[in-house]
């Protein structure tokens, strides 16, 4: 693999520690701004919806210059935003300073599978575009926990400087390493819309939201749940997201490696996978070991589904897949959203802390059906395609020309 994508995954690092770190450290940030929790909360609403509104804008301002210059633009906006949000003198300037970050989140995913993809053969583009995912992963391993922890202890403010210096060594990383990829002669932004009107992007994206969405409906709830139903302490929690997180970078390194020999069936088991571990979790949730391998199960399945999920839409877009990259990028934050406003309906409906999964698992469920659906049109697809080819050879063979036999001696 290409050392360009080292720099990707720094980048990566640090976008997945500023998106994350803010919910381990949202009591400190709500007291120094004299907020209420539930108005702190909007620090991480604003960054979602920043992600979904950003991917598309963002990619699209940049279809006039190269893939690399647009990568280090990002970079340095994700920087001011961390800046900003660390020296907030009041909440509404922090809640900028987020969504300022935010807007990088998006495009630099979708630019950077794109690229990540175009920088090794075929066969290994899944495999390079879970490689750059493993920063995203492992900031909830390292970046996360290290972050809410210097943040609890010395201070939050310091927590957002040191990510924005991650994003300086990302943008260093970018400009030295990833090699100039001039932007693709006679692709417009036009022609990266029109990639929305395949199906098969639609359909893509919608298994993206329904099955990452099935992940976020259990984990958003994840303190509560193990607190009061498994009896965890709440120090318990953190090492408990780390093994998420484990679970996450062991899920996409397989999703991609796998991705690359059989994208679908990847797709059916790990989107089936998780559906059932989901469901088993209301179960698992009350007893403490059980809960924790559940929690590890459900971020590698559920990340195993990212880099085949990313490359099908760059497949599916081919020709012009940038702007359908990031927007599936968008499409993950979108089912984040989605899943946490489900499961809080489940949990306010009286049905328990348990309630969100499942919920997830009939998210995750349904983006499988999805997936066959999706698979089965382009099979039909195929053989439509099939029975023409062969009419248009048959009628080709018919109106040529029989040649004359040769006269025997």
């Amino acid at each position: 693999m290409p050392l360009a994508l080292l720099a990707l995954a720094i980048g990566a690092f640090g976008i997945g520690t500023t998106e994350f770190v803010i919910m381990g450290l949202m009591p400190q940030i709500a007291d120094t701004f004299q907020v209420s929790i539930p108005t702190a909360g909007f620090l991480v609403t604003g960054y979602a919806l920043g992600v979904v509104a950003g991917a598309p804008l963002m990619t699209a301002l940049g279809t006039r210059i190269s893939r690399k210059k647009m990568l280090m633009l990002l970079m340095g906006l994700f920087i001011v935003g961390n800046v900003i949000s660390a020296l907030a003198p009041v909440f509404g300037v922090m809640l900028a300073g987020r969504i300022v970050a935010s807007l990088a989140h998006g495009a630099f995913f979708g630019i950077g599978s794109v690229v990540a993809a175009d920088l090794v053969a075929p066969e290994k583009k899944a495999g390079a575009i879970a490689l750059m995912f493993t920063g995203l992963t492992m900031a909830n391993v390292v970046g996360v926990p290290l972050g809410t922890l210097i943040g609890q202890d010395i201070g939050w403010r310091l927590t957002f400087l040191i990510v924005a210096s991650l994003g300086v060594f990302g943008l260093l990383g970018v400009a030295k390493l990833v090699p100039e990829q001039p932007r693709p002669e006679g692709v417009h932004l036009r022609h990266e819309i029109a990639a929305f009107r395949n199906v098969q992007v639609l359909l893509a994206m919608a298994m993206t939201v329904l099955g990452f969405g099935g992940v976020f409906a259990a984990i958003t709830y994840i303190s509560p749940m193990m607190t009061t139903v498994a009896g965890f302490s709440e120090s318990s929690v953190t090492w408990l997201l780390v093994l998420f997180g484990l679970g996450m970078v062991a899920g996409n390194l397989i999703g991609g490696k796998f991705a690359d020999r059989a994208l679908m069936p990847m797709l059916y088991i790990s989107l089936g996978g998780l559906a059932l571990v989901l469901a088993l979790f209301t179960v698992t949730a009350h007893h403490q070991i059980a809960s924790a391998v559940t929690i590890f199960l459900i971020g590698g399945l559920g990340f195993a589904t990212v880099p085949p999920l990313q490359k099908r839409v760059l497949d599916q877009a081919a020709g012009a897949p940038t702007l359908a990259s990031a927007v599936n990028i968008g499409a993950f934050n979108l089912g984040n959203a989605l899943s946490a406003w489900l499961g809080g309906i489940v949990i306010a409906a009286g049905l328990g802390y348990t309630a969100p999964n499942w919920v997830g698992a009939v998210l995750a469920a349904s983006a499988l059906v999805l997936a066959v659906v999706s698979s089965g049109l382009e099979r039909r697809s195929v053989s439509r395609s099939r029975i023409v080819a062969g009419a248009h050879a048959a009628e080709r063979s018919a109106d040529a020309p029989s040649r004359p036999q040769p006269s025997e001696a």
